[in-house]
């Protein structure tokens, strides 16, 4: 899947202006933040999306694949997401924090592991993108990873998430990806009793699909509740 983000989708513009804007309004100014990107995949954009707001981002994967290529990225990440930055710094708050590699190679850190041994409120900020959905054909599996992924958060601690949405899974030879199959309202229903200041918005399929058997994305962000 690395070759989605070869260049900036439609799309991902759309939902990396959302959360450019979300983020970079938040308050105080950040540099002690701790972040955490859950289910990194080969998506960086939501950890550049958390760079100037944090001292520490974890990028949080269980493919061991993955984790191998985010460990290198890390280090010194290629030059396509280049296009990324450059939306993110339409905000003078992204521009701020200079040369981004450097940056991103001293506060991010690479961490193996599943969503559902999280450690409960050990991060202040959070993204996690086409994740939950993605884990299996089991409405109640999505349900607790969207759970848990808001309980390793504080009270209070912004986050980004992303979802497919009406995702029928899809197949890549004889392997089978399973997913399950959320709208808006199956999403508010599962945040809105630990979530405050909740905002979805729907993104369509602009031009080329990424894959068949998708309606468009969903991108919500708010805060996470009190306990």
């Amino acid at each position: 899947m690395r070759h989605n983000y070869e260049t900036l989708r439609p799309d991902d513009r759309q939902i990396l202006e959302l959360v450019r804007d979300f983020f970079a309004d938040l308050a105080p100014a950040g540099e002690t933040r701790k972040g955490l990107d859950l289910g990194s995949g080969p998506n960086l954009y939501p950890a550049l999306a958390m760079l100037p707001l944090c001292q520490e981002i974890t990028l949080f994967e269980r493919s061991t694949s993955n984790v191998g290529w985010l460990q290198g990225e890390v280090r010194h990440f290629g030059r396509s997401w280049d296009p990324f930055w450059d939306l993110l710094c339409e905000h003078p708050r992204y521009r701020a924090v200079g040369d981004p590699r450097p940056a991103f190679a001293n506060r991010v850190s690479v961490q193996s592991g599943n969503v559902f041994d999280l450690p409960e409120g050990a991060w202040d900020i959070g993204t996690m993108f086409f994740v939950a959905e993605s884990i299996s054909a089991c409405p109640e599996e999505f349900k607790a990873a969207v759970l848990r992924f808001i309980g390793a958060l504080r009270a209070g601690a912004p986050f980004a998430a992303a979802f497919m949405e009406r995702s029928a899974g899809y197949d890549v030879g004889d392997i089978r990806f399973p997913a399950v199959s959320v709208g808006e309202d199956g999403i508010r229903s599962i945040l809105e009793p630990v979530a405050a200041e909740l905002h979805l918005k729907r993104i369509g399929i602009d031009g080329d699909a990424l894959r068949d058997g998708y309606e468009g994305m969903i991108v919500v962000c708010g805060r996470v509740g009190a306990a």
